[in-house]
């Protein structure tokens, strides 16, 4: 999950500038929506003792 956010933070790098802003924007959001599900699995993981994202 970290691994995709990685991707698309740096497609969104990439894209911005090269000046396809429309599609920075597009990675950005998909990257930043990633980022909170890992966040939240990840903290689920802590207080639960499972492993929930492997």
């Amino acid at each position: 999950m970290l691994r995709w956010t990685i991707t698309f933070i740096v497609l969104a790098l990439i894209a911005g500038v090269l000046g396809f802003s429309g599609i920075a924007a597009g990675a950005a959001s998909i990257a930043k929506i990633l980022f909170f599900i890992f966040i939240i699995l990840f903290v689920i993981s802590l207080f639960t003792g499972k492993k929930v994202v492997k």
